[in-house]
């Protein structure tokens, strides 16, 4: 199956592997669902992720995480870069998402990086997605 947009797809799985109370999650592997996956896991909203298998069937495992009663540690995933409407932005306009409680993750010339990373190192680039 072919899919338009797996980014999105990625963060479906993932939205919906918390609203069934999931321990773990698993999707087609690719490098950028990989770095995004890292960036979530260094931001705190997931516990582990591993890439399994060989060739060019490798997956992703991406491990949930959850509080002490429960609660998904991820409250709300977005997509905002769209394969139909690109969101670009500069270096002077980055986003922050719930006045910076939550991460945006961009493509940038230097690699997938979260927003604060982005800020720092003075670099725009595609807005991927919100985490909250």
């Amino acid at each position: 199956m072919s899919l338009s947009d797996p980014i999105a797809d990625m963060l479906t799985r993932i939205r919906n592997a918390y609203a069934a109370e999931l321990e773990v999650t698993e999707m087609q592997h690719s490098r950028m669902k990989s770095e995004i996956a890292r960036i979530l896991k260094r931001e705190g909203y997931i516990r582990d992720f591993t890439t399994e298998g060989g060739g060019g069937k490798r997956a992703l495992r991406v491990f949930l995480k959850y509080g002490p009663n429960h609660e998904a540690g991820i409250e709300g995933i977005r997509r905002i870069s769209k394969p139909g409407l690109r969101r670009y932005v500069s270096s002077s306009d980055l986003p922050r998402v719930l006045g910076g409680l939550g991460v945006a993750i961009l493509s940038t010339s230097s690699g997938v990086m979260s927003d604060r990373e982005a800020r720092d190192q003075k670099v725009g680039g595609e807005v991927l997605c919100y985490v909250w």
